[in-house]
Formats: C-alpha cells, sequence, structure tokens
C-alpha cells in the first residue's frame, strides 16, 4: 500500500463522525481520493453512474489532458509518435514501456511477423456464419476462437503465456479481419506474407486475390498505419475499463480481449465512425452539399433528434489531437486518389467548414473529431462502412493488452465488483397464490 501525499476529510451533516481518506499524487493528472476503506468505516457506498470521477486504476500506460487536447503514450505526445514512429514501434513503447532501438524494432517487428498466420482450422470456424453477418458479430466469434486453438498461452497468470499470447493476437488480428472481410465478399482468404509491413500486409490480404500481384500503394500504407497508431490506446475507455473487468476474473487472454471487441461495436465507442459515414451518406441521398445548411439547422434543433455524428467527444473538451493528424492524412489519401472532387468528401469538407465556423458548435467546443477522418480515409481505401469497427479492434488490440498484462502484473488488482444504489422493493414476503 502507497503511502498518502496528504488526506482529504469527508464531514457529514446527519452527525456521523468525520472520516480523512489519503489522496496520491499522480505524475500528471488530478490527485486521486483513496475511497477503498470508506464502506468499512462508514457503511457508506460512492455514486458515480458513467464513472465521470472515479478512477478504476492505476495506470502508467496512456495520459488524456481533455481541457487541452493532449494525448500521451508512456509520456510521448501522439503527434510526435504518429509523425516520427510506426504502429510496430508503438506497440513496442505500449507493451514494453520503452521505444525500440533498431535491433529491437527489428526483432519485435519479426516476431510479430511470424505469427500473422492463423490455425487452418479457423477457415472451418468461419464457414460457420452467416456471410452477410456483420463483421463484428464475426470478430467476436474468431477473438473468442483463439482460445480454442491457442490454449497453451491461456494463463493469465503465467508472464510468458501473457507474452505469447500478446504477440499471437496483435499479429492475428489483421488477418482475422481481412478473413471475416473475404468471407463476406465470396472470395478466397489470402495468407500473410512476411515481406511486407504491418499495414502492407493488411493492405493486401483485404484487397489482393489469387489471380495477380498485389502491390501495395505506399501512402495508403502509411494512412493505414497512422490509423493504427491513432488508435491503438486511449486510457481507461469503456472497452479498455471491460477487458480489465472481465480479464480480473482471471479468464484467458483472448477471452478477455473478445469482451473488448464486443464492447468496441457500439455505436457510442468504436462504431462511431460507422456512424458518421452512415449520416453522410443519408445526407447525400437527401440531397448533398444543398441540404447540408438545412441539416445542421436540424442538429441544433434540440426536439429535430438529429444528431451530428464524427464531432464532440465524450474526454476532450477541446480538439482531438488525433482528428488534426487524421486530416492530414485524410487529404493526402483523398489527393493520391484524385478523389477531392467525389460528391460523399465534398458533402463532409461542407459539414466541417460549417462545424468549424458556427459560433453554435464552436462554443459547444464540438470539433470533428477522429472518427469523422479516419471513416473518409478508410471508405477512400476502400474499406467497406461496415469494417470500419473491426479496423478500429484490429489497432487497440495492442492497447487491450498492455492494460490487461498491467492490472495482472499489479499486486493490489482484484476481481472487479462495483457497487449500486438499490432503489428496488425492500424485503417482503411471497404470498400465497390465492393471495396475490
Amino acid at each position: 500500500m502507497k503511502l498518502a501525499d496528504y488526506k482529504a476529510t469527508i464531514a457529514f451533516s446527519n452527525g456521523a463522525p468525520s472520516f480523512e481518506m489519503p489522496v496520491y499524487n499522480g505524475s500528471i493528472g488530478p490527485d486521486v481520493i483513496d475511497i477503498r476503506k470508506l464502506y468499512g468505516q462508514t457503511g457508506l457506498f460512492t455514486y458515480d453512474p458513467g464513472f465521470l470521477s472515479t478512477a478504476s486504476c492505476e495506470s502508467a500506460i496512456t495520459y488524456i489532458d481533455g481541457d487541452k487536447g493532449e494525448l500521451l503514450y508512456r509520456g510521448y505526445p501522439i503527434e510526435q509518435l504518429a509523425t516520427n514512429c510506426d504502429f510496430m514501434e508503438t506497440c513496442h513503447l505500449l507493451l514494453k514501456g520503452e521505444l525500440p532501438n533498431t535491433k529491437q524494432k527489428a526483432d519485435f517487428s519479426h516476431l510479430v511477423t511470424n505469427h500473422t498466420m492463423v490455425n487452418e482450422q479457423m477457415h472451418f470456424f468461419l464457414r460457420g456464419f452467416r456471410r452477410d453477418a456483420h463483421p463484428m458479430a464475426v470478430m467476436t466469434g474468431l477473438v473468442g476462437a483463439l482460445s480454442a486453438f491457442y490454449h497453451d498461452s491461456t494463463d493469465i497468470n503465467n508472464p510468458e503465456h501473457r507474452e505469447i499470447a500478446a504477440i499471437r493476437l496483435i499479429a492475428k488480428m489483421p488477418t482475422l479481419v481481412s478473413m471475416a472481410y473475404k468471407y463476406s465478399i465470396g472470395q478466397p482468404f489470402m495468407y500473410p506474407r512476411n515481406d511486407l509491413s504491418y499495414a502492407g500486409n493488411f493492405l493486401r490480404m483485404m484487397f489482393g486475390n489469387p489471380c495477380e500481384d498485389y502491390v501495395v500503394n505506399p501512402v495508403l500504407e502509411r494512412a493505414l498505419d497512422r490509423i493504427f497508431i491513432l488508435h491503438a490506446d486511449h486510457e481507461q475507455n469503456a472497452s479498455t475499463s471491460t477487458v480489465r473487468l472481465c480479464g480480473s476474473s482471471g479468464t484467458n487472454p483472448f477471452a478477455a480481449i473478445a469482451a473488448g471487441v464486443a464492447c468496441l461495436w457500439g455505436p457510442a465507442h468504436g462504431g462511431a465512425n460507422e456512424a458518421c459515414l452512415n449520416m453522410l451518406e443519408q445526407l447525400q441521398a437527401q440531397g448533398g452539399v444543398a441540404k447540408v445548411g438545412e441539416f445542421m439547422d436540424q442538429v441544433k434543433d434540440k426536439n429535430s433528434g438529429v444528431k451530428l455524428m464524427g464531432f464532440g467527444h465524450r474526454v476532450y473538451k477541446n480538439y482531438d489531437p488525433r482528428a488534426t493528424l487524421m486530416q492530414e492524412t485524410c487529404n493526402e489519401v483523398l489527393k493520391e486518389l484524385g478523389l477531392e472532387n467525389d460528391p460523399l468528401f465534398k458533402l463532409a469538407k461542407a459539414v466541417e467548414k460549417i462545424a468549424l465556423e458556427d459560433d453554435y458548435f464552436v462554443q459547444r467546443k464540438l470539433y470533428p473529431n477522429v472518427d469523422f477522418y479516419s471513416g473518409i480515409v478508410q471508405r477512400a481505401i476502400g474499406i467497406p462502412v461496415n469494417m470500419f469497427t473491426g479496423i478500429f479492434a484490429l489497432a487497440r488490440t495492442v492497447g487491450w493488452i498492455a492494460q490487461l498484462n498491467e492490472m495482472i502484473a499489479d499486486p493490489e488488482y482484484k476481481i472487479g465488483r462495483p457497487r449500486q444504489l438499490f432503489t428496488g422493493s425492500p424485503r417482503r414476503d411471497v404470498k400465497d397464490i390465492n393471495k396475490r
């Protein structure tokens, strides 16, 4: 148990004695009040729906300052990582705590590359799904099924098992996502190639076919790599908290990550970029750019029920730092593919312009977030909208694993068990059925 940096006193107006609680300083960010002994000494719980003011764990991986619009992986600003590093370096950083040197990067990349194939029986498991199933439904099943194919690395309390499970998950996620896509369109699966980069391999497995060689476009390769970096981790969000809660029971890493995939599927979380593109496509069908002003007026009308997807963020009260980077990549990809004048992308630019200039959105800090631009980039690359969340899950896997491993290695960790404010019926007795 760590020593308190100072103490806070809670006083009660009902005459109950006051109670002191330790307060800890983080290296950056808000201090935290340790309430672990609150119930034992006062008989009270805290009440915090949505965990708006609750630190659920101690972590050294990712830090977000929502007011400043700052995102740090292990202390490094996301802007520097997305500009100067690739995804494999970022994975090494999140998992091991430091950026790799040249040899460490080569060794780590080699290790991941040599685990990208999946057990051949996974093909037969995949064929049990309907071809029109949502890819995230398929991915939840596939990731969970990994524990049946790789049960030699499922002991979450064994550090060696956790390490090999981490490499297997990071390496195999692109293969599984591309398999889910190929299955949905009736094309043959493409095996990974050891001479390609992580992002390049994924592009080939998604869009290549056995009839001809697939040449990786370096602009698209870099764009996808940046998407992976920007989505690699994001502190204690809903899916990460799900992975930690699931893993706290001692379940195997594959099951814990499958739980994260399932949580990520929600439209308020990983499905946000899918919802954003669906919004743009609906607006395009209703008249496109000519209807943008009318649409934005509806958004401002609280009674209309119309929502602006891809703008604003639960944590960032300033500009999402990932959005600025993704905006650059978006412009590069559209230029490379000659899509600057594509109707849907022109529509997106029109929506973006109003949101950045209209006082209603500026005052409420409803800036475009990373989902807005990443959805546009993925669509331009050729990734179908229903695959967007699968790409997100692929990228976030390394963050989930890092968070899970950190929790398991923490000597103070316990199985998660939130409390509640009960408002149901007090105790009552069951009456005979004829007297009810």
